[in-house]
């Protein structure tokens, strides 16, 4: 559906005359009332008012009843002390707290974190990896099945990104090599730090 300059007309005089949205758009046919609504706004006719004597008048009838509601608040504002607006101060240093928590969160393509150093990792493990990588079948994500690793290598953020793809060892998500690596036992993890 396009907004013909006839269909447009047809909307500024059914608006004009107050007629809702819904109406409009079933005037029109093949236009629903968001639409319509969208339409409304992006030609600047949201107001209605000077338009339909008898909308008009309404619309000036129910203006002055919100006009006497602010006054009883006007009334009841004085009667708050300016102590509220301290414990909001005060409520407003609580709230960088969590912000420090939202920086731990790495946004999507940003830099992983540090992950094991080698020295960390024996020697023959990594050697072993290297060795398995250079086989590795190179899966993406859609291809991973619960019998293929599910080693992660490089940066997801790159098109280089991929996941090693080989069989995997019984009841673990790696292959053999990967287990080594992600899978220490504590007393070597121990004599490490020592």
């Amino acid at each position: 559906m396009s907004w013909t300059d006839e269909r447009v007309e047809l909307l500024k005089k059914m608006w004009g005359e107050g007629q809702s949205a819904s109406q409009i758009a079933k005037e029109l046919g093949g236009v629903t009332r968001n639409a319509v609504i969208g339409k409304v706004h992006r030609l600047g006719l949201s107001n209605r008012a000077g338009s339909g004597g008898g909308d008009a008048k309404a619309k000036a009838k129910a203006e002055p009843k919100p006009k006497p509601a602010p006054k009883p608040k006007a009334e009841a504002a004085p009667k708050p002390k300016p102590a509220p607006k301290p414990e909001p101060a005060a409520a407003a240093p609580a709230a960088p707290a969590p912000v420090p928590a939202r920086k731990q969160i790495i946004p999507a393509g940003q830099p992983l974190p540090p992950q094991p150093s080698a020295n960390e990792i024996s020697p023959e493990a990594l050697a072993r990896v290297s060795e398995v990588e250079k086989k590795a079948k190179k899966l993406t994500l859609m291809e991973l099945t619960e019998r293929t690793c599910k080693w992660p290598v490089g940066d997801p953020a790159t098109d280089d990104f991929w996941f090693c793809g080989l069989p995997v060892q019984q009841g673990k998500p790696y292959c053999e090599a990967h287990v080594g690596v992600a899978f220490q036992p504590m007393s070597a993890r121990r004599d490490r730090r020592r």
